[in-house]
């Protein structure tokens, strides 16, 4: 057996289920038993989180920061390298324990402590769903309201705050996302080998369409220091000077940050894949070698679009309805509406289907829990309260880094990367801390949330603000260093360095 199986929950062949308790297993929630998931899905996971409006909206906006193309390309390429090594590393733990991220969240924060983990991620990527379904709406609108009649429906009737269009595309999304994730993970992935490399053909149609109308490739943004100076902190709210050493760092940093949901659930996904070298090939293309072509992608496009049009366009939507054919324009607004659908089911769907589920396993199953992601998402669309959310998202947000920082030191540090997966599912196993909540790692959790919330605004003067981009960062390294320091750098229960209270469980995962 080689160290990729051990430790692998699998159909934990052989234990049963028995003992296992009803408020924290169901079928959903156990050790993933088929791993169809290949390279290539693995890479489509993030050319689904990544292609979005968002993600081309970061990237265009970053590259006001940077200055230059060579120095963007910089900051992306060190923040690329970053995501990598730490999406292998939760996906590592997803391969070999084969749980969802609430469960394994079970073996730090407890039993049922976890739900407060996985809720934090759900509240997020509920809040992000709703918002990103708007804006794949918005595509499509940009769209039709180029024609007589839905221009006149969009101007003359409102609902709910918004125009009957709006309502209308809105409800056409959100259902066309909810068919995907009701047919389960496997439909999840097929549709994630499309729409990944759709987006990416659309976004290179956009780019050599502008090139060749601006007549030139251009990477540069013709515009006073000064006057780019203060685009890009209205674009990005960073206070620092386009070109500088800051600059790139807090490129980097805001790349990274970018991922923090994503860093705690991405072994939802690295749970279906059959080992580890099917993880890291796809996480290899999917993450620095298309990360740094996407972002030099968005670089050209924004650098072409600001000549073509006189002004610096950030949002994809909003260029491509600026052409004068229709079909481009329709054809675009379909991409980047598969694009949002992308994102929304890997980012704000899968995770928070996983995380209610946890909540009550015997009455929430997977589906059951991603619709009750989609119904909270509709709730909300008429106060569209992601309009002004950033502020409310980013005080949510500031916890993960703290929650991901305690995961990875208890699995790597203090346990080895020994996990002993039943006991995941046992209410008096090993996992059962203070009646299924671990004290220690709630508290470590708070300071580190504490730190990473406080300190970028309320730091030294004139270091405060200069902190804002490393929050996530701050978070991490609190919480995780608190966390070990606390535990003795020892497993929780048993007082051994790497430790587990129980015998290794081990069992070949279905291939």
């Amino acid at each position: 057996m080689t160290d990729t199986d051990r430790d692998t929950g699998g159909d934990l062949e052989g234990t049963g289920t028995e003992g296992y308790s009803p408020r924290l297993y169901n079928e959903d929630l156990a050790p993933a038993t088929e791993r169809k998931w290949g390279a290539f899905s693995i890479f489509n996971v993030w050319t689904s989180d990544v292609h979005s409006l968002y993600g081309y909206f970061l990237a265009a906006s970053l590259f006001l920061v940077a200055g230059n193309t060579f120095k963007f390309l910089v900051g992306i390429a060190v923040g690329s390298l970053i995501i990598y090594y730490l999406m292998t590393l939760i996906g590592k733990a997803g391969v070999k324990t084969g749980v969802p991220y609430p469960v394994l969240a079970r073996a730090s924060f407890g039993t049922f402590g976890a739900n407060v983990p996985a809720l934090v991620r759900a509240v997020v990527a509920t809040f992000w769903y709703g918002a990103q379904t708007s804006a794949a709406a918005g595509a499509i609108v940009a769209f039709l309201i180029r024609y007589d009649g839905p221009k006149d429906l969009h101007e003359t009737s409102r609902l709910f705050d918004h125009s009957g269009l709006e309502v209308i595309c809105y409800l056409a999304v959100w259902a066309a996302q909810l068919l995907i994730i009701s047919k389960g993970m496997e439909t999840v992935r097929r549709f994630q080998d499309f729409a990944g490399p759709a987006v990416w053909l659309m976004m290179l149609v956009l780019a050599v369409a502008l090139s060749v109308k601006a007549g030139t490739l251009s990477l540069s943004i013709d515009m006073p220091a000064k006057d780019l100076a203060a685009l890009a902190k209205n674009a990005t709210g960073l206070d620092v000077t386009p070109g500088s050493f800051a600059a790139i760092a807090a490129i980097a940093a805001t790349w990274v940050t970018y991922f923090a949901a994503l860093f705690l659930n991405f072994g939802d996904f690295a749970r279906f894949t059959p080992d580890e070298k099917t993880l890291k090939k796809g996480n290899v293309w999917g993450l620095p070698v298309n990360l740094i072509l996407f972002s030099l992608v968005a670089a050209l496009t924004t650098a072409s679009a600001s000549k073509v049009y006189g002004e610096v366009i950030l949002e994809p939507a909003a260029i491509s309805a600026k052409f004068d054919s229709a079909f481009l324009v329709l054809l675009a607004a379909l991409t980047f509406a598969v694009a949002t659908l992308g994102i929304n089911v890997v980012a704000n769907f899968v995770s928070p289907a996983f995380d209610f589920a946890n909540v009550a396993p015997k009455h929430i199953s997977f589906k059951r829990g991603g619709l009750i992601a989609a119904l909270i998402a509709l709730l909300l669309y008429p106060l569209h309260p992601w309009d002004n959310a950033p502020s409310f998202v980013n005080a949510i947000g500031s916890t993960m880094g703290p929650i991901f920082g305690v995961v990875v030191v208890d699995y790597y540090l203090l346990r080895k990367a020994q996990l002993n997966v039943p006991d995941l599912y046992k209410e008096d196993g090993e996992f059962r801390f203070q009646g299924g909540w671990n004290v220690r790692a709630f508290a470590a959790a708070a300071v580190g949330a504490i730190f990473s919330s406080l300190l970028p605004t309320y730091g030294p003067s004139g270091y405060g603000a200069a902190l804002g981009p490393y929050s996530w960062f701050i978070g991490v390294l609190v919480a995780g260093t608190i966390y070990f320091g606390v535990s003795g750098g020892k497993s929780p229960l048993t007082g051994r360095p790497g430790a587990s209270a129980a015998p290794e469980t081990s069992a070949t995962p279905a291939a």
